[in-house]
C-alpha cells in the first residue's frame, strides 16, 4: 500500500463526578510496536452534558505505556497525555510512524521513562458512544465535555499533573481548551494540526456539508436508522478524503486517471464494508463532527502559563498556511511557539500530524525548554 494511502487512513481512522476503574490485568499487545500497553475502563458516575443533560454513567477506555512515577510531594512528575483526533482513537498513536519514533528506548518519549495516556474521547473507540444504545437519542456533547471527560480520566488514574499534553487535529483543539481550563495541571502543550479559533470559513462548510450529507439521506430517519444511511456516509467519505488529502504526495502517487480512480474505487469500498463490521456509524460520526460547534478557545489564550509548540504543516486543506491566523494568535500565547512545516512529497497533509519524523525536534525542543 502506498504511503499516501496510509497517510489518508490514519487521518480518517484523523473527552464530572466520581469514577470507578477496571483495568486489564495482563499487558496487552501493541500492534507496530515493541512494547507492552495495558487497557482499560474508567466509569465517571453522574456526569453532567454542557447541553443541560446527563447520564448515569460514561465509560472513557484508555491505553497506557510505562508507569507513573511521584515526586516527595506526590505530584505526578511524568505523565503524558495524548489526544486523538476526530473519529479517531488512543490506538492510532501505536502505529509505527508515530510510536515508532517517539516511545522507543531513547526517543523522547520513551515509554521507561514515561507514562503515556492515550484515551479514546467520548463517541469514539470504545468509550461511550451514540452507536451503543441511545443512537440520536445520546447527550449532545461538545469538546468543553470530552476535555472534562478527559480530565477526570486523568484524575481518576491517579495522576495530577502532567508533564506533557499533546493533541493532533481534534486533540490539538482539546489542548488550547486543557491549556485555558487548567493552567497549573501541566508543564507543557505540544498542539498538532489546528487553528486555537472559531472554526468558520472554508472549515466550517466542509463540516456542515459532511453533517448535512448525512442527514439527507432518506435512510438516516432522523438517526433512527435500521441500517447504515449508506449514501450519506458516502458523502462524508468523499468529502473527508479531500479535506485530509495531501497534495503534492497524491499526485506523485497517483500520476494518472486511472490510478486516481482505482484509489477512490478501492478506499471507498473499505469504508463501506467498514459500516458491516461496526468500525463505521453515521450517528457516531454526526455526533463527532458536531461537538465542534461551539469551539473558540480565542477569548482565553493568555490564560496559558506553559510553554506551547504549536504546528502545522503547509499542505493542510483544513487549517490552510495562507490564512495567518496561527501565526498572529501564537503571539498571544506568552510562551507559545508556532512551527509551519513545508509541504513536499514526503508530507501528509492535515495526516502530518501522526507522522512524528517531521516534528520530532521541535518535540526535543520543548520538553528541554520545559524543564527549566
Amino acid at each position: 500500500m502506498r504511503s499516501i494511502t496510509r497517510s489518508l487512513v490514519a487521518a480518517i481512522l484523523g473527552i464530572a463526578g466520581l469514577g470507578t476503574l477496571a483495568r486489564a490485568q495482563q499487558p496487552a499487545p501493541s500492534p507496530g510496536a515493541s512494547f507492552a500497553t495495558q487497557e482499560g475502563d474508567y466509569v465517571v458516575h453522574g456526569f453532567h452534558f454542557r447541553s443541560g443533560e446527563t447520564l448515569p454513567e460514561i465509560r472513557m477506555h484508555y491505553t497506557t505505556l510505562g508507569k507513573p512515577e511521584r515526586d516527595a510531594d506526590g505530584r505526578t512528575t511524568n505523565a503524558v497525555l495524548i489526544l486523538h483526533g476526530t473519529s479517531g482513537t488512543g490506538h492510532q498513536f501505536l502505529a509505527p510512524q508515530f510510536a515508532g519514533v517517539l516511545f522507543g528506548p531513547g526517543q523522547p518519549l520513551d515509554f521507561r521513562r514515561y507514562y503515556i495516556i492515550l484515551p479514546d474521547n467520548i463517541g469514539a473507540g470504545k468509550s461511550s458512544k451514540p452507536s451503543e444504545v441511545m443512537h440520536a437519542h445520546f447527550p449532545q456533547y461538545d469538546y468543553a465535555d470530552m476535555v472534562a471527560a478527559q480530565h477526570e480520566l486523568v484524575h481518576g488514574l491517579g495522576v495530577n499533573h502532567l508533564r506533557l499534553l499533546m493533541g493532533t487535529s481534534m486533540g490539538c483543539m482539546h489542548s488550547w481548551m486543557w491549556g485555558e481550563t487548567y493552567p497549573d495541571e501541566m508543564d507543557a502543550v505540544m498542539a498538532l494540526a489546528c487553528l486555537p479559533v472559531e472554526i468558520a470559513g472554508r472549515n466550517r462548510m466542509w463540516r456542515k456539508m459532511l453533517m448535512d450529507g448525512i442527514r439527507a439521506d432518506p435512510a438516516w430517519k432522523g438517526g433512527d436508522y435500521t441500517s447504515e444511511p449508506i449514501d450519506g456516509l458516502r458523502t462524508a467519505t468523499d468529502l473527508f478524503v479531500i479535506a485530509t488529502s495531501a497534495p503534492v504526495a497524491m499526485q506523485k502517487s497517483y500520476p494518472t486517471r486511472n490510478a486516481a480512480d482505482d484509489f477512490v474505487d478501492g478506499y471507498m469500498a473499505g469504508r463501506l464494508k467498514a459500516t458491516q463490521n461496526g468500525t463505521l456509524d453515521a450517528n457516531d460520526l454526526w455526533y463527532a463532527f458536531n461537538a465542534a460547534r461551539n469551539y473558540d478557545p480565542s477569548p482565553g489564550l493568555e490564560k496559558i502559563k506553559v510553554p506551547v509548540m504549536f504546528i502545522n504543516s503547509a499542505d493542510d486543506f483544513i487549517n490552510p498556511p495562507e490564512l495567518g491566523i496561527a501565526e498572529q494568535e501564537i503571539k498571544r500565547v506568552r510562551r507559545g511557539k508556532f512551527v509551519l512545516i513545508p509541504a513536499s512529497d514526503q508530507t501528509h497533509g492535515h495526516g502530518t500530524h501522526t507522522w512524528a519524523a517531521f516534528w520530532q525536534q521541535y518535540l526535543n525542543e520543548l520538553l528541554e525548554e520545559s524543564r527549566r
